[in-house]
């Protein structure tokens, strides 16, 4: 039985984002991050039988065109990237433009994902009805999957909480079995592959 690891990859991007925000550093490109060797500190005498990385599908949007094939862009370059990193990149989900009330009653084109946290829910669910784990290492900080994480604990399969260390969900800490909490300086040290 195996140890899988389940990535929510935009939580995840919003999180480290966060790291380098605080610790007044440029955020990192993302098709350069070093995610294998991050992982590979923080759960260091784990072992891990898949890595997988969830994210939304990019669709062009009308009304910004160019914004959003720069963004299908940057994230064919990171899919790419992570699998030469070691990586199952899933894509479910999509990531939607629609336009919201901003500042000075502008409206604002702003892209928001759906779907990613019910994929994973589900994946999760399905790996533990059909006895393929032993435990989950789960890299998300979305309440949202409390549900699916009673449901695979009931079915006696470990899960764990990855997070981070300046702001980690209660809630997930006190669901799961276990917390792991990425400290600011194993993020920070991660900024380039070598």
């Amino acid at each position: 039985m195996e140890t899988v690891l389940l990535i929510d990859g935009e939580n995840l991007k919003g999180k480290i984002k966060a790291v380098f925000s605080e610790n007044k550093k440029e955020k990192p490109t993302w098709h350069e991050y070093d995610f294998k060797s991050l992982f590979d500190t923080v759960l260091k005498g784990l072992t891990i039988n898949r890595k997988v990385f969830y994210f939304a599908r990019i669709k062009e949007h009308e009304s910004s065109k160019e914004k959003s094939q720069q963004l299908i862009e940057e994230q064919r370059l990171l899919k790419t990237h992570l699998e030469q990193q070691g990586f199952e990149v899933i894509l479910s989900g999509r990531v939607r433009g629609q336009m919201e009330d901003g500042q000075n009653g502008k409206k604002v084109l702003v892209f928001k994902e759906k779907g990613v946290d019910v994929k994973i829910a589900v994946d999760m669910v399905c790996l533990a009805c059909d006895s393929k784990v032993k435990g989950i290492i789960l890299a998300s900080s979305d309440s949202d999957l409390q549900p699916a994480i009673k449901e695979v604990r009931n079915r006696k399969v470990e899960c764990v909480y990855l997070g981070f260390e300046a702001q980690p969900n209660k809630g997930l800490s006190y669901t799961t079995n276990r917390t792991i909490l990425m400290r600011d300086s194993e993020v920070l040290e991660c900024v380039k592959c070598q």
